[in-house]
């Protein structure tokens, strides 16, 4: 399970240093694709599991054949080196709008890496989601 909000700096080559606690779920490997105006991370089984949901969407006609195709071939295998940074393709940075300060937050099932200023209006509007989501649902 991946929580909590990171604050890190995309190095000159493209790497982001993943926060100890995430590493050791993609010790072997993990996938990164694009994913909701940022880019998100999964493990391994984590990536299978959303690439069988969409297609099960797509057979079910609520999602187009090309989210699959965007899915999969923008997708990029990563492993934390020895020093806990994953590379990110230079497609994915420009997809992400990702110059050089991101934010790395877990969002339970996958990680999110977000430009900075995209994350601080993302965040705001999350904070008054949650909160009309909780009086709302007696939670």
């Amino acid at each position: 399970m991946f929580v909590g909000t990171f604050e890190h700096s995309l190095d000159d080559k493209g790497r982001v240093v993943l926060p100890v606690t995430f590493r050791s779920h993609l010790a072997e490997r993990g996938f990164a694709s694009q994913f909701d105006n940022c880019l998100g991370v999964w493990t391994e089984e984590g990536f299978a599991d959303v690439a069988k949901r969409l297609t099960e969407k797509i057979r079910e006609g609520l999602a187009p054949q090309d989210a699959m195709r965007a899915f999969s071939a923008n997708a990029a295998e990563v492993k934390p080196d020895s020093q806990g940074r994953i590379l990110l393709p230079q497609r994915l940075r420009e997809f992400a709008g990702l110059d050089r300060d991101v934010v790395v937050i877990g969002a339970i099932d996958r990680i999110e890496i977000w430009d900075s200023s995209r994350w601080a209006q993302v965040s705001a509007r999350a904070d008054e989601s949650l909160i009309n989501a909780v009086t709302a649902l007696g939670i």
